[in-house]
């Protein structure tokens, strides 16, 4: 096991869906609810307040960002001053987006959840180029992880209560079949949470409660296990030079105050295997 060391001091209350932009070199990410995109460049923090809910963040192929908020998705520009926000997809209240990612297509998925813990009720949705939306899973209690294989013909998917890592087949309509877990994660090892791919197609998950970020081969085998000093690692990215370094965010959200100091900080470890540039959004 190796050991995952502090990045930046804490930025978050509840840190999620890093995303490395190699335009600044500086790591980009949301504090979900309290609204805010955090991008934290060496020691200068840069924070903006984006919505109610500020559920994932990906950049734009034309440049600036797409974002996941609460119900639903908005576009900002590099510096996120007043982010365009597109329709509402629901009017449920209950209901907010929780993470996202772009597919090899160049496509925004965001999932969403119930905020009372309705079983099933939330659902994934894709927003493609030219902001047409719809939902390509159903059913989805808590949505997070989400990835693609090297050659994109699958997607990687986690609904955290599971406790799997699931994958799919996937073609370019954002079509999602042939269902089939890839792992199943021990209650006691943490609630999977959210997902990477690596350069060689590795999955790299963080274990909520977990005080973990594991990695599986394409064949589901279990090849790493970095530990995390504190107990809510909640999601990772690759970044710095050649994306040699495993970025990981954290949260003290639910935490009693001062136990664990260092939650809501980014911890970073170089595990001897490199990232793959993050999927733009083409719209």
């Amino acid at each position: 096991m190796i050991l995952a060391e502090p990045y930046s001091d804490v930025v978050a209350q509840h840190g999620e869906g890093p995303v490395w932009d190699p335009t600044d070199e500086s790591l980009a990410l949301v504090d979900m609810l309290r609204g805010d995109v955090v991008v934290v460049d060496g020691s200068h923090i840069d924070r903006r307040h984006v919505g109610r809910v500020a559920a994932a963040i990906r950049p734009r192929s034309q440049g600036g960002w797409v974002l996941g908020v609460e119900q639903g998705f908005a576009l900002a520009g590099r510096s996120f001053t007043e982010p365009s926000h597109l329709p509402p997809l629901w009017s449920d209240t209950d209901l907010r987006m929780n993470d996202g990612a772009c597919d090899p297509y160049g496509a925004f998925l965001c999932g969403s959840l119930s905020t009372s813990g309705r079983p099933g009720a939330g659902a994934l949705y894709r927003m493609t180029s030219d902001h047409e939306v719809k939902e390509v899973l159903g059913q989805i209690t808590t949505s997070n992880g989400l990835g693609w294989s090297l050659d994109g013909s699958r997607a990687y998917f986690i609904d955290s209560a599971t406790q799997r890592l699931d994958e799919y087949r996937y073609d370019e309509t954002g079509g999602f079949s042939d269902q089939r877990p890839l792992a199943r994660i021990p209650v006691a090892d943490g609630i999977p949470d959210g997902l990477t791919v690596d350069a060689e197609g590795g999955v790299w998950v963080a274990l909520y409660g977990g005080s973990a970020v594991v990695r599986y081969a394409p064949d589901g085998r279990l090849t790493h296990r970095v530990r995390v000093p504190v107990s809510q690692p909640t999601a990772c990215t690759f970044g710095g030079p050649g994306l040699a370094t495993l970025l990981v965010t954290t949260s003290s959200l639910g935490l009693e105050r001062g136990s664990e100091p260092l939650a809501g900080a980014v911890f970073a470890v170089v595990p001897g295997v490199v990232g793959q540039p993050s999927q733009a959004f083409g719209g």
